[in-house]
């Protein structure tokens, strides 16, 4: 899981890319290098558990870096909420809060078991 979460990190401005390509090659995605909200929501909660389960600083540091990351960029602070999609720089890419694919599911549920995780 640290390697991943090492490949995946935007190593320029931070957060953890769509898609990566293991050879480097080129992508068919056009969004591979947008920064979505439920890659970083299921990040979270995985480096919490691996956290609890181990006790190895490594993954309550990836967690810490993962979490500023990504509070500091999805949440509306105007209307709550968290936006979807950000572009590889960290900006908002679509003003859209829920659709077809962002559901009532990767935040809430992240919230709760992180909240679990992290307690006592």
């Amino acid at each position: 899981m640290l390697a991943e979460l090492k490949f995946g990190w935007d190593k320029e401005y931070g957060g953890i890319y769509y898609f990566m390509d293991i050879l480097g090659k080129p992508h068919i995605e056009l969004q591979w290098n947008m920064k979505l909200w439920w890659v970083h929501c299921e990040a979270l909660v995985a480096t919490a558990m691996a956290y609890k389960l181990t006790g190895r600083q490594e993954f309550k540091e990836w967690f810490e870096k993962i979490h500023a990351w990504t509070w500091s960029r999805y949440p509306d602070p105007k209307y709550g909420e968290w936006f979807a999609y950000l572009d590889r720089f960290g900006n908002i890419t679509h003003t859209l809060k829920g659709g077809k694919w962002k559901c009532f599911f990767h935040l809430p549920r992240m919230l709760l078991i992180c909240s679990r995780l992290l307690e006592g």
